[in-house]
């Protein structure tokens, strides 16, 4: 009776859409910073790195015009793409630690069959880094999920909160609801625990390899 429900499921279409970001565009972006000896894909890369040095709490204002502008206050999507970019950097670090450790025998044995840069990606890079896509499917989703600051900013209405705001719904002017709000911090833990006790080890072990050799 309290909208938990569409707070949870809006929670579920913003993790998901993250996800769905950081996979499609991390991927190309630490191979071509694995692979390329470029100036500029190192340039690219430590402006990414600078992103982990920014926090959010240091950007919501200008972040907040930003949003208002496009058009996309009180609405997920404004939640979305702040949160995806925000994955980015962190990812980045991740997915090419992992590339880094394919040993460049086998390119050379895909380059002398005659494979394209793309055909090396998509058969042996892509299939060598699972561990590092479900690090960062994890990283992503942890941030998403757990998401507190975009959303208590960027929406308004009921119809566009997410379980972390939906919480304090239990919580009026007479009093809490505990019954009520342990029973939703129970049910909006369920997930994510479930997707991290089922890739703790991806998890561990990719970060473990952020350095590279």
């Amino acid at each position: 009776d309290s909208g938990f429900g569409q707070y949870f499921f809006n929670t579920l279409v913003v993790t998901a859409c993250v996800i769905g970001i950081v996979l499609l565009l991390v991927p190309p972006l630490a191979y071509a910073i694995v692979r390329s000896r470029g100036r500029a894909t190192s340039a690219i890369f430590r402006l990414f790195l600078l992103g982990l040095a920014i926090p959010a709490q240091a950007v919501i204002v200008p972040m907040f015009y930003l949003i208002s502008e496009a058009g996309l206050y009180d609405n997920l999507l404004g939640v979305i793409l702040p949160t995806a970019a925000f994955c980015l950097p962190m990812s980045a670090l991740i997915l090419s630690g992992s590339m880094r450790d394919i040993s460049p025998e086998l390119y050379e044995a895909m380059a002398m069959d005659g494979a394209s840069p793309r055909r090396m990606f998509f058969q042996l890079v892509m299939p060598l880094s699972r561990g590092g896509l479900s690090t960062i499917v994890v990283f992503s989703a942890l941030q998403a999920w757990n998401g507190f600051l975009f959303p208590l900013v960027l929406t308004q209405s009921d119809s566009t909160k997410v379980v972390t705001l939906g919480l304090y719904n239990f919580q009026t002017a007479h009093g809490i609801d505990i019954p009520g709000l342990l029973g939703a911090v129970v049910l909006s833990m369920v997930p994510i625990l479930l997707v991290y006790l089922f890739a703790r080890r991806a998890l561990v072990q990719g970060l473990m390899g952020v350095g590279g050799k």
